[in-house]
């Protein structure tokens, strides 16, 4: 792994994208993967006209921006610590982030671009917004790429069971997604059958709650991998989205509905979970967003539902970094609510 890219100093930093040429500078046409400034021991900058020329640059720059601050400037102590894709606290993951940016410079740069521009939006064009992007990044090289080089998962044969099971109690609806053999994938047929249910729910009042599960010894490990690039192209799986969107339609119902998640929940598997209620997360649980190095962005919601729980810095985190959180960790965060064993 590369060493990780020089951090500036604040002042550096204010000069630097201040400067007339700044978006060429830091640009991930130009070779720069990213803008990493440094925080700490350091007092926030007055405001002058340079100061505030580079806070608007900053918001504009064509790579992602990564602040290191202490954690109570980290918290908002500091006036510039907010105005970055990711803060964090030392350089620990910093050369981990760095190489996962080289990796895949389009989709880190769509995947912060989409997060700021996607603050005020509503859920609704959040989510349009959201598959936009990611069907731009469906014909691009990075996702090409992955595609090449996988390891193309085997299809598994038709279950004889169904991808979703639901049974009613009362006014109480149990939903599980049922693929356990592939912990279950979100397959089209999963998708299909998921937005099917919550439709009913969504119209029928008299259900007064509903608790999501995952069987076997997952949650939902993702999108099923070997159905990527089956689709024809990039416009017809947007349409698909727009149309059959689980994300969309479980935040309608949101109210009504907890979720209980054990085991992998990656990708889907944690960014669904975020539009409910209600998260009961099993000690076992594992959350990750594995798309960027696929040269994606979350596609499920994710960039609508986890900045609402954890904010826009801990999502762009996640995504560009590749890491696992654990239970405690996710519950600390607020992307789950309590915990069980």
């Amino acid at each position: 792994m590369e060493p990780s890219p020089p951090a500036l100093t604040l002042t550096a930093a204010i000069d630097a994208l201040a400067s007339p040429y700044a978006m060429e500078d830091f640009s991930a046409l130009t070779g720069a993967s990213s803008l990493v400034v440094d925080l700490r021991d350091t007092a926030p900058a007055a405001d002058g006209e340079a100061a505030q020329r580079a806070q608007m640059t900053l918001a504009q720059l064509a790579c992602p921006t990564i602040a290191i601050a202490q954690p109570s400037q980290a918290n908002g102590s500091h006036a510039w610590s907010a105005l970055f894709d990711v803060c964090l606290e030392d350089e620990t993951d910093l050369a981990t982030l760095d190489h996962n940016i080289r990796a895949n410079p389009q989709a880190s740069l769509a995947m912060v671009q989409l997060l700021r521009h996607s603050r005020g939006l509503s859920i609704h064009d959040g989510l349009t917004a959201e598959s936009l992007v990611y069907s731009t990044l469906q014909s691009g090289p990075e996702f090409a790429t992955w595609l090449r080089d996988r390891k193309r998962p085997s299809v598994s044969a038709a279950a004889n069971e169904p991808a979703v099971i639901v049974i009613r109690d009362a006014e109480t609806v149990h939903v599980t997604l049922n693929r356990p053999e592939r912990h279950n994938a979100f397959s089209a047929e999963m998708r299909d059958a998921f937005a099917e249910v919550l439709q009913v729910i969504d119209a029928d009042a008299s259900i007064r709650s509903v608790v999501l599960r995952g069987a076997g010894a997952s949650f939902c490990s993702g999108g099923d991998l070997a159905e990527f690039g089956t689709l024809p192209d990039p416009a017809t799986a947007h349409v698909i989205r727009s149309t059959r969107n689980p994300a969309r339609l479980l935040a309608r119902c949101a109210d009504r509905v907890r979720c209980e998640v054990h085991g992998a929940c990656a990708g889907a598997g944690a960014e669904l979970p975020a539009f409910t209620s209600n998260v009961r997360a099993h000690r076992d649980a594992t959350f990750w967003l594995p798309e960027v190095s696929m040269g994606l962005v979350p596609g499920a919601g994710g960039t609508v539902s986890l900045p609402r729980r954890i904010g826009a810095q801990r999502t762009n985190y996640l995504a560009l970094s590749g890491r696992r959180i654990n239970s405690e960790q996710a519950l600390q965060w607020g992307l789950v609510d309590e915990l069980s064993n």
